[in-house]
């Protein structure tokens, strides 16, 4: 009994640093040929973000992965045509935003006929430094 006060008590902790983190990263996976209309998912989410004022977006195309969006392993292999492979979009923002990006972005997601995989995730900012124009 007294450990699973513990247990609750610095799983509340956890949840109420999340709940309170000013900072925040949302991560989408999904796979590369995943589309919204023509227009590749990736690719979309990107220049919204842009168009929404995000502070940073990277995609990372990974080498090989399985999940929601298809029933067998994708790999990077010289001899395949097509390559579709797993990407991680990922957005680091206040969590606000970050959060209502996600609402914007949360009805295209659901009429994708392909699976993805959403989280969001407090961060801690310790360097932001702007880079020099040339």
């Amino acid at each position: 009994m007294v450990l699973q006060r513990f247990i609750w008590a610095i799983s509340r902790q956890i949840f109420y640093k999340m709940e309170t983190s000013e900072n925040g990263i949302l991560k989408i996976y999904a796979s590369s040929t995943d589309k919204i209309g023509f227009k590749l998912f990736y690719e979309h989410v990107v220049q919204l973000a842009k168009e929404k004022g995000i502070s940073g977006v990277t995609v990372y195309r990974g080498i090989m992965g399985y999940g929601l969006s298809s029933s067998h392993i994708s790999s990077s292999r010289f001899w395949e045509l097509t390559e579709k492979l797993p990407v991680m979009i990922e957005m680091i923002d206040k969590t606000e935003t970050l959060e209502n990006f996600y609402h914007l972005l949360e009805p295209e997601i659901m009429n994708m006929p392909k699976g993805c995989l959403v989280t969001i995730e407090p961060v801690k900012i310790i360097l932001q430094k702007h880079g020099g124009k040339k």
